[in-house]
């Protein structure tokens, strides 16, 4: 999905507004009393919140244009919904609406195929589960949405994962300054153990190249397959710290075996 284009449905990006906390209080007073003006003012000067949240979807296949459109949905519904009273920022409570509406979108435009039924027992669930969030003021589980729906648990489960966007590998998970960790990151390998990799005599003269630490990192991450989660959690650092250990290592390898 192109994110270098400055026309977006035809909104100049350059150049949309931007407004104070200030501003956005005294329009939702407005628009509370039913001032369409002052909806239409907080729309254009919420865009740029729109066009932070459709960043999040770039490995997606769809349009700029469309995921756009379909963002300023969620960005109206957050409008109509928000309760001043909670003491909320409105970005804080406009975004997850703009994920979902996304999310949405990207589901029912997904090319894996899901059955009709499938979709109509996540869409249920879905709307059941919002429902019961309400009610309880808290996530429902999945025993309590299939309870309310009268459905077994099992049957929920398979439709909302049969219409779950599926995630690429590398997407950021967690971030640390310049140490971004990815989904793939967060994958064990229980194939690669040693017994595959140790026969090879280069691999293993690399290996003496790195520090102790580095070895040991290397070790656990390709030989026994664990993540870096469980690595970190191993040698008492942090997930960053394996992160970037590693990443120096591998290309201390890779400069070794060139």
């Amino acid at each position: 999905m192109a994110r270098n284009k400055v026309i977006i449905c035809g909104v100049n990006t350059s150049k949309l507004p931007l407004l104070s906390e200030d501003e956005k209080k005294a329009l939702f007073e407005q628009i509370e009393r039913g001032d369409k003006t002052a909806r239409e003012q907080f729309i254009k000067g919420n865009l740029r919140l729109v066009l932070s949240v459709i960043q999040r979807f770039q490995n997606a296949s769809e349009n700029a244009d469309d995921l756009f459109q379909v963002g300023c949905i969620g960005l109206m519904k957050a409008i109509d919904n928000f309760d001043r009273s909670l003491d909320v920022r409105f970005s804080t409570y406009a975004v997850p609406m703009i994920i979902g509406e996304c999310r949405r979108y990207l589901r029912d435009n997904n090319t894996i195929h899901v059955s009709r039924s499938l979709r109509d027992v996540a869409y249920k669930a879905i709307y059941t589960r919002d429902v019961l969030t309400k009610k309880y003021d808290r996530e429902p589980t999945i025993e309590e949405i299939a309870k309310e729906i009268d459905m077994p648990k099992e049957d929920i489960v398979n439709a909302l994962d049969a219409i779950a966007t599926p995630m690429s590998l590398f997407e950021p998970v967690y971030q640390e300054g310049q140490d971004v960790l990815y989904l793939m990151d967060q994958v064990s390998d229980k194939k690669n153990r040693e017994e595959n990799w140790i026969e090879n005599i280069a691999l293993k003269d690399a290996m003496k190249k790195l520090d102790t630490r580095e070895s040991n990192i290397i070790r656990k991450r390709f030989f026994e397959g664990k993540t870096q989660t469980e690595v970190a959690n191993e040698i008492a650092i942090s997930q960053a710290q394996v992160s970037r250990l590693e990443k120096n290592a591998l290309k201390t390898m890779r400069n070794y075996l060139k």
